[in-house]
């Protein structure tokens, strides 16, 4: 015996030493209730959850608890009542196991029990998987930041979007949205997949602020939200931020160039024989045939990519978008293109790219010529006898003769002075261009007493002078 004991002792002093004396006995009991699922859905939030335990003597109310530790040392309450029965929800239960920090869509250990003072049940624990019912909280921009955008360094940072969220158990994508100030209609910005934060460039801000029409060179107030889309085998869950309103001031880029494309243009789909447009400051604007129906976009080069523009409209491919209004004879196709909807013809095609405005107007002479001459001091502004040009095409003409320095002409469809005339878009020069009768002037040109062959193409709306 006088060996036994210290054995005894010493055993029993390793026991307690080992014991967590930070939770406390339990005063009563808990009944352990099977949760029935083990992977928590929106659609189970209303289903029942009943928890019972054993009365305690002169409790009057109780605090049932959530905890992520064994120890309970954070935890969040799942009920008050005032009776030996919690009857709550499994939405109840999911929201109070977020609150005690279990991450959703995460399978996490989760233990609950049953305070009354300093009386504590015995502990229930069970494995589960809760879904997210918080959103995103967005912590830059700030209510009211002010933004000026720098035209000079395209590149650079101009701001960055930072949120707050779960740290989710399956991947997340993040929509980062922005819209003019009260509007319900609002555009992406950019996305991420996981990452909280979303940095825009001077381009990228400047670009997206400009697709919802605010104004260059003004502070416009701007709404932006962060939406979160998570997927799991219970289906879709999205969440969306609360709006923060901050302050941009856009500024205009430098005037692109627009090449057409598309099976209802005179081009066709070859991206390498892209038409480019007549390009003044802001304005871009051809005389073109638009076949009905036909489809068409822009493209920011004689190739695919990088750069296409169409219109800023649902469906379409989010860097496509640009032209924010659009002439009524014009509608989205596929997620690419435009379609015309008017009779095939002729038609000016203007692009204003301080408003990003598209518009599709009838042409003054809406229809191809039977024949094509050339008038001008070529052969002495003769009209009636008029040189005659060569088809080569469809709508395309040519004519190979000795042009001098300070040479002027015109394209007619008769040979006689009519209303089938087309000459260089707007004024006098030599831009490459057509413009029909009322918006035309002499086509300019020093040749040098050269061998030129001139080409009309007046279904493309451009001409050309190529030395022989």
């Amino acid at each position: 015996m006088v060996l036994i004991l210290p054995l005894l002792l010493i055993t029993s002093c390793r026991e307690d030493a080992d014991r967590n004396w930070t939770t406390p006995e339990a005063s009563f009991k808990l009944h352990d209730t099977t949760l029935g699922a083990a992977v928590l859905y929106p659609t189970m939030q209303n289903n029942p959850y009943i928890l019972t335990w054993d009365k305690l003597a002169a409790a009057t109310s109780y605090s049932v608890v959530v905890s992520s530790t064994e120890d309970f040392k954070n935890k969040a309450v799942l009920g008050t009542p005032t009776t030996n029965v919690l009857k709550t929800t499994i939405g109840e239960l999911n929201t109070a196991m977020l609150q005690a920090g279990i991450s959703p869509y995460s399978p996490s250990k989760v233990y609950v029990r049953v305070e009354s003072g300093s009386a504590v049940s015995n502990a229930i624990s069970f494995t589960v998987t809760p879904y997210p019912v918080d959103v995103p909280v967005i912590t830059k921009p700030t209510a009211g930041q002010a933004i000026v955008l720098d035209a000079a360094n395209p590149l650079a940072t101009a701001a960055t979007v930072t949120w707050t969220d779960y740290s989710y158990g399956v991947n997340v994508n993040y929509n980062v949205e922005i819209a003019p100030k009260g509007s319900s209609t609002f555009s992406s910005a950019g996305t991420t997949v996981n990452t909280k934060e979303l940095a825009w460039t001077n381009f990228n801000l400047n670009d997206a602020v400009l697709k919802l029409g605010l104004p260059v060179g003004v502070s416009s107030e701007v709404d932006v939200r962060v939406t979160a889309t998570t997927a799991s085998a219970g289906g879709t869950i999205t969440k969306v931020s609360q709006i923060v309103t901050f302050k941009v001031t856009p500024y205009q880029p430098a005037y692109v160039n627009f090449y057409l494309v598309g099976g209802g243009t005179a081009v066709g789909w070859n991206a390498g024989g892209a038409q480019l447009l007549k390009n003044t400051n802001e304005i871009s604007e051809i005389y073109t045939y638009l076949e009905q129906n036909g489809e068409f976009r822009f493209l920011g080069q004689q190739d695919w990519g990088p750069i296409n523009y169409s219109l800023n409209a649902s469906g379409i491919n989010e860097s496509y978008k640009y032209f924010n209004t659009w002439s009524t004879n014009l509608e989205p196709s596929g997620n690419e293109n435009m379609k015309f909807t008017g009779n095939s013809g002729m038609y000016k095609i203007t692009i204003d790219q301080n408003s990003r405005d598209i518009t599709v107007t009838p042409s003054a002479l809406p229809t191809l010529p039977t024949n094509l001459y050339l008038v001008g001091s070529l052969n002495g502004w003769d009209a009636n006898n008029a040189l005659p040009m060569e088809q080569v095409n469809d709508g395309v003409y040519e004519y190979t003769i000795a042009i001098p320095d300070g040479a002027q002409f015109k394209f007619i469809g008769q040979q006689a002075w009519g209303d089938l005339e087309w000459a260089n878009i707007h004024t006098g020069g030599n831009s490459g261009f057509l413009g029909p009768k009322g918006d035309n002037d002499n086509i300019q040109f020093d040749g040098g007493g050269a061998l030129y062959k001139i080409t009309a193409n007046i279904k493309l709306g451009t001409y050309k002078l190529t030395p022989q």
